[in-house]
């Protein structure tokens, strides 16, 4: 990774240096040698103030704190009113997966949009962002926030517009049975 592709990976510009921090990760919990772990869980509900700034759950600042921008990285979801939500490592592989696409095709344009209305959002000394105008526009969020743990992703919802999301959610599953699929093969679907 540049730094003169990513202005906050510098430690010149501000931000943390890429050299590794802490022991390696073979030694570190929930990690495998060469792994990656990035696991955003559960559901947070909390305040915005007038300053439109709101605290980022302390599992989820954990889960991006060895990354090379010290903060997440917010845009509008493309499904929902709602914000989908990660750490730069995870907007870094959906950037390699992106060019692996023909530069000119229309699937390339339509998901390069999403770099466009990406936010980077760095903490302040107190774990908090300041979630901009037009993400919280598109949200909904007003006075409070739900941060939603979706493993490797999370997003941002207002906390009443999730609850009747998940409730449909839930319904759906029970509906239709949903279930994970085995490690290494998809799952076949239950025929009722």
């Amino acid at each position: 990774m540049l730094s003169h592709s990513y202005p906050w990976t510098g430690a010149a510009n501000g931000g943390r240096s890429a050299a590794p921090i802490g022991p390696p990760l073979a030694e570190r919990p929930g990690r495998a040698l060469g792994e990656e772990v990035e696991l955003f869980l559960s559901t947070y509900v909390n305040k915005v103030d007038r300053k439109g700034r709101v605290s980022v759950p302390a599992t989820f600042r954990a889960a991006v704190a060895d990354q090379s921008f010290p903060g997440i990285v917010v845009f509008p979801s493309f499904r929902h009113a709602a914000l989908d939500g990660s750490g730069v490592k995870r907007m870094e592989e959906m950037s390699e997966r992106l060019n692996a696409l023909d530069e000119f095709s229309e699937e390339h344009e339509n998901l390069g949009v999403l770099f466009a209305a990406a936010q980077a959002l760095s903490f302040d000394p107190e774990g908090r962002i300041v979630l901009p105008e037009n993400l919280a526009s598109h949200a909904h969020i007003t006075d409070s926030a739900a941060f939603v743990g979706l493993g490797k992703s999370f997003q941002i919802w207002e906390p009443s517009r999730f609850a009747d999301h998940q409730a449909t959610l839930r319904e759906r599953a029970r509906q239709n049975g949903t279930r994970l699929p085995p490690l290494g093969g998809p799952v076949e679907r239950r025929r009722g």
